[in-house]
């Protein structure tokens, strides 16, 4: 049975727009070994680098030395062909990001802002994404705006379902846009922030994003893209219930690991400031020691539930993961004691990326969207 034109060029566009995945993660690479990394055939490779050169995706940068024969064709990337925006909304901030399409941030900048539906709020996001342009790039670069929510966002029916965080039921996500000129994604931060943290490195298996900020949050990645779940309520860990009958939530249950792993438990400590208690942890303060201490024993439960549910690897990241890379040493032997099959932790992972990881998400998820057209 011959396979349908449609699903040869499906075929084509998948293998071309890997064909340029691979070539974004180098700086330069030859088309022999696109061929090996890739398992294509060398007129597959031929076909795709020459339209890719043709697209203005790559360009050619010299030759490889002589191993005694031709000299090989060196290509690279040409990474700012095209750049996308991404906004992360917050109650108190709105961060705004421009990457290329390798997912390097371009540019960063988090400003301190209420959210709000009033028009002079919408207007500054339009003016935030005008701002973070690089001059020489035109409209024609940009090719959208990813904008990630803390809630519970329908992009196929256009609705910010809920959002406990910015006090939002049932929004419409086009009114949060109107005032930005170009084509907006929506996604949630969570989802968001995990798809930042695994965009152009080797971890495109399964694993698990858990989001320590002003609420507890994840994501669940099977092969690289986002389980969603039946309702788009997949990876809202902070209602596993940590300790039945315990602290109350926000949502009103008892002992959810909001309540025991939120950052606000920590920024309460510091005047509502995150920075400043892991400031007074440097400086030795006994209280926010034991603060911390107490923080990181539920949050081992939260982490060893996690990787006995998935059985993957697990990613911490959100305000709190940020600082993990400098204080979440005593977290891994807590792991390690309450691993069931063998005492270790290495499928903990702390974040690579700080306050922006969200932004960056919703960027990277225009960046894919290009990709899977070329």
């Amino acid at each position: 049975m011959k396979a349908s034109p449609t699903s040869n060029m499906d075929v084509k566009r998948r293998n071309r727009a890997n064909t340029l995945r691979c070539i974004l993660s180098c700086e330069r690479i030859s088309q022999m070994e696109l061929a090996q990394q890739l398992a294509l055939s060398w007129p597959t490779i031929l076909q795709n680098v020459k339209e890719l050169l043709e697209m203005g995706l790559v360009q050619e940068v010299g030759q490889y030395e002589s191993t005694g024969g031709r000299k090989a064709k060196a290509y690279a990337p040409v990474k700012d062909a095209k750049l996308a925006i991404g906004l992360d909304l917050t109650r108190n901030h709105i961060s705004v990001v421009l990457v290329d399409l390798s997912g390097q941030v371009v540019r960063y900048q988090r400003k301190s802002k209420p959210f709000s539906l009033d028009d002079a709020y919408l207007q500054e996001l339009g003016v935030l994404v005008r701002s973070v342009m690089d001059s020489p790039h035109t409209n024609e670069t940009i090719l959208g705006v990813g904008i990630s929510l803390p809630g519970i966002v329908d992009s196929e029916a256009g609705i910010l379902r809920y959002s406990h965080i910015l006090d939002l039921r049932d929004v419409l996500l086009s009114a949060l846009s109107r005032h930005i000129p170009y084509p907006c994604s929506f996604i949630n931060d969570a989802n968001a922030a995990g798809l930042a943290e695994i965009y152009g490195t080797s971890a495109v298996g399964n694993l698990v994003y858990l989001s320590l900020s002003n609420s507890v949050g994840g994501a669940i990645l099977t092969d690289g893209t986002l389980y969603m779940g039946n309702h788009l309520r997949a990876g809202e860990f902070g209602h596993n219930t940590l300790v039945p009958g315990g602290r109350r939530c926000y949502c009103g249950k008892e002992g959810c690991l909001d309540a025991y792993c939120s950052a606000r438990l920590l920024s309460d400590r510091a005047g509502g400031n995150l920075a400043a208690f892991f400031d007074g942890l440097r400086e030795g303060d006994m209280e926010k020691q034991a603060v911390w201490q107490e923080y990181l024993k539920y949050l081992a439960i939260a982490v060893n539930n996690l990787h006995m549910s998935f059985d993957c690897d697990v990613i911490v990241g959100g305000y709190v993961g940020a600082f993990l890379e400098e204080f979440g040493g005593p977290l891994r032997p807590l792991l390690e004691e309450r691993n069931t099959f063998q005492a270790e932790a290495s499928y903990l992972k702390f974040c690579r990326y700080r306050l922006e990881a969200s932004a960056v998400g919703a960027a990277l998820a225009q960046v894919e969207q290009f990709l899977q057209t070329i």
